[in-house]
Formats: structure tokens, C-alpha cells, sequence
């Protein structure tokens, strides 16, 4: 059985305080030990009771608590792992100047493993200068502060500065723990375009031609890409339940036409373009204006309708196409996806590399599909091959860990580049 990773929350004193609850629920029901570590302001918005019944650890907010215990020391130094959400303002400050007058700063101070900050206030605050430097402050010394979402504020007010949902969260705080080094912020500057998701083709205004696709892959690359300082546009075509990555400027397209002309609007100022999306190959060449009835209704036909379909452009090999033209002067790299099966001619890695050659893009990431395979689920795995011929076994985890050495090889491939 997997040992449980202890977890601290630290909760600071914002209005955002009770998404926290929902973070300790989800952090716990995914097998972790999660202790809380409030601020006293925070208990102003959530009471002790609360996280001490999600959690099942007490609450405890200074250092002359259990003295015997030496809490200060003992909490940071047995985490695997510590969020703060939110972070507030004043939080960020005084971590950056390393102050300990509670347990939770105490915490901080005596922290070994991954720390992730989560911040949350309003975006004068967020981008007050006072601010800026305390988070480039904390980056530097090898913490993580999440880019916040930008969405409705206290009272009437909204732009950057919300705390991401506890879902997102908990994503990036699971995976810290999966690798410690999975969110280093190393794509600052860098203009990252990522299709998510499947399209639809209409045949009438009831009916399309669809597929399985979920979009959390490209989903997951964004938000990770996000998160490591990339600017990142995310154009997302068909997906259910899924929340908008913090950070990240998302499009929402329908068809395969839509989705040609979102990136070729885009992909001018990228650097990079990841085309995660599941492209409909084929569309239907008339789209009924009416819905088509069934064939035993009155003043129909016994027949089923035939439905003639063209194809779609092959917008991945369209950009590549557009760099060789040197209508794209900023782009560096274009990721493909490839799911796959195996057939009579060859298994899935077989026509994988056939893909890659014929699409040009310089990194290709390769699923094998089937029933309870890469669509519509959570976990994955598969191949992430090269047009240098270098083939790198992923490893199967969540679609965020997946996404996490995606990235790594996009970063590394840019460095080599640079180099």
C-alpha cells in the first residue's frame, strides 16, 4: 500500500478562506494526511470546527499551543508537501520576508518539501509593485505561486486576483507530490497556443458527427504551461465539466472550420502550438436547415438519409505547413497528438512514426486507444516521439503528470534551440 503523504493547508484571512474546505475535502479523499494551519484572521471566515472535522487533525494557530509538541518545527518538518489557499497579501509578505509570528509563517520557515502558494486578493493588489516583487521573491527561492484566476471579486469588483476553484488546485498539489520539480518557473515569455477537445459537425440542427474526447489533456498541458510562466492561449472545442485554467485566455470554438480559424488568428504570436484537440476529419458537405425526421414519419421516405461528408483541414499539418512558408516567424515548436491503433498492417508506434513524418511537427505525443484508453478518463499513457527519432516512454499517472513531462520536453526542446 502507498504511504499517505502528509499535507498542510495553510488558510490566511480572505474571503476566499472557504474554498479551502472544499480542498482539504478533496485533498483528503485522495488518500492524503492533510492537517490545517489557519491564520487567526482566517478563522474569522471558516471556525476551527470546520477544518477540524475535514480534516480529523486539531487547529492550532500560534506557536504557544502544545509547546510541548514544538509545533512549529515538527509540522514543517514532516510535510511532503504544504499549500497555502489562499494567500493572501499580506501572507506573500510576510513569507517573502520570512517573518514567524504564527504557525502557519512558523511552518513556512521550517518547510524542506514542495511549498505551493495559491494566492487570492484584489488585482490593485495583485499588481501592486509591493506584491510583484514578494512573489519573484518566493519563485527565486524555489516556491510555487500559482498564477490566480481572473473572475468575479468582493463585492462588485472582478479581474485577475481570484483564488483558482479547489479543483485546480488540488490538481497542481497532487502532482507537486507525483515530482517535486513539476512546476518550476521557467517559461516566462514564452507564447504557448493549445487545442483542447473535440469538434462538432453539424448535420442538422439537432444531430453531429462528434467524437470521445474529453479535452482534459489539453486542458492539463495548458494549465500546467500556465503555471510554469508561459502565456498561454487555450482554443477549446467540445468538453464537459471542464474549468477554464487559471491564467490561461480560453476560446471556445464548435467546428473544425472554427477551430482552423481560431489558430490561424493565434498562431502568429505563439511560440509554441500544442494540438491536443481531436480534429473531426469529416464533415458533412450540406447541413439540413430543419431537423431530418425519422423515415416512418408521414411524407417520408422508408430509406435512412445518406449523409455525404468532405473533409476538414488538417490544421496541424496547415501550421506546419505556414512555418515552412515563414508565415509563422515566432513559432519554435509544434506539438502533435496521435491516438492510435493497432491494425494489420502495424501496432500503434508503427503507424505513430508514420504520422510524424507525414504531419512534420517536431514533437508528437502518441496514445494508444480503446475502451477505458485515453479518452474520457483520467489517467493515460503512451509515447512521446521526436522528428530527431528520439522515442520517450510516458509513464502512466494522471493526465496533469502526463502533461507535466509534455512540457519538460517542450522546454527542453526550446533550450536546445536557444542553444
Amino acid at each position: 500500500m502507498t504511504e499517505r503523504k502528509r499535507v498542510i493547508v495553510g488558510v490566511a484571512g480572505g474571503i476566499a478562506a472557504y474554498k479551502a474546505c472544499t480542498l482539504v475535502r478533496q485533498l483528503s479523499e485522495a488518500g492524503h494526511s492533510v492537517r490545517v494551519v489557519p491564520t487567526e484572521s482566517a478563522l474569522n471566515f471558516v471556525g476551527a470546527a470546520t477544518f477540524e472535522a475535514l480534516s480529523g487533525h486539531p487547529v492550532q494557530t500560534t506557536v504557544f499551543q502544545h509547546v510541548d509538541e514544538v509545533l512549529h518545527v515538527r509540522i514543517g518538518q514532516e510535510a511532503d508537501l504544504v499549500v497555502v489557499a489562499p494567500a493572501t497579501a499580506d501572507l506573500l509578505a510576510r513569507a517573502a520576508a520570512g517573518r514567524a509570528d504564527d504557525l502557519l509563517t512558523a511552518t513556512l520557515l521550517t518547510a524542506r518539501c514542495p511549498v505551493l502558494f495559491a494566492p487570492a486578493m484584489h488585482t490593485e493588489m495583485w499588481h501592486h509593485p509591493a506584491t510583484v516583487e514578494n512573489v519573484a521573491t518566493l519563485r527565486r527561492r524555489g516556491a510555487i505561486v500559482l498564477e490566480p484566476a481572473s473572475g468575479r471579486l468582493t463585492g462588485a469588483d472582478s479581474g485577475a486576483g481570484r483564488l483558482p476553484e479547489a479543483e485546480e488546485i488540488s490538481t497542481l498539489a497532487n502532482l507537486l507530490l507525483d515530482r517535486s520539480d513539476a512546476l518550476p518557473h521557467d517559461l516566462t515569455g514564452v507564447n504557448v497556443l493549445v487545442t483542447a477537445g473535440g469538434t462538432r459537425e453539424q448535420i442538422d440542427p439537432v444531430r453531429f458527427i462528434g467524437n470521445r474526447s474529453s479535452g482534459k489533456q489539453g486542458y492539463a498541458v495548458a494549465r500546467v504551461a500556465a503555471q510554469r510562466g508561459a502565456n498561454v492561449t487555450l482554443i477549446a472545442g467540445h468538453t464537459v465539466g471542464l474549468i477554464d485554467p487559471a491564467g490561461v485566455d480560453v476560446v471556445h470554438i464548435g467546428s473544425a472550420d472554427q477551430l482552423h480559424d481560431a489558430v490561424t488568428k493565434h498562431a502568429p504570436e505563439a511560440h509554441v502550438l500544442v494540438m491536443a484537440a481531436a480534429v473531426a476529419d469529416f464533415r458533412p458537405s450540406h447541413v439540413a436547415t430543419s431537423k431530418i425526421k425519422k423515415s416512418h414519419e408521414p411524407g417520408h421516405t422508408t430509406d435512412a438519409p445518406a449523409i455525404e461528408l468532405t473533409r476538414t483541414d488538417d490544421v496541424l499539418a496547415a501550421a506546419v505547413r505556414a512555418r515552412s512558408d515563414g508565415q509563422l516567424p515566432n513559432m519554435q515548436a509544434i506539438v502533435g497528438f496521435a491516438a492510435e491503433t493497432g491494425d494489420a498492417n502495424g501496432d500503434v508506434l508503427f503507424h505513430a512514426r508514420a504520422k510524424l513524418q507525414r504531419k512534420g511537427c517536431d514533437l508528437l505525443v502518441v496514445n494508444a486507444v480503446g475502451e477505458g484508453r485515453a479518452f474520457e478518463v483520467d489517467d493515460n499513457d503512451g509515447w512521446l516521439l521526436g522528428a530527431d527519432g528520439n522515442e520517450v516512454a510516458l509513464e502512466h499517472g494522471s493526465k496533469t503528470l502526463m502533461a507535466s513531462r509534455i512540457v519538460d520536453a517542450i522546454g527542453a526542446f526550446l533550450q536546445r534551440r536557444d542553444g
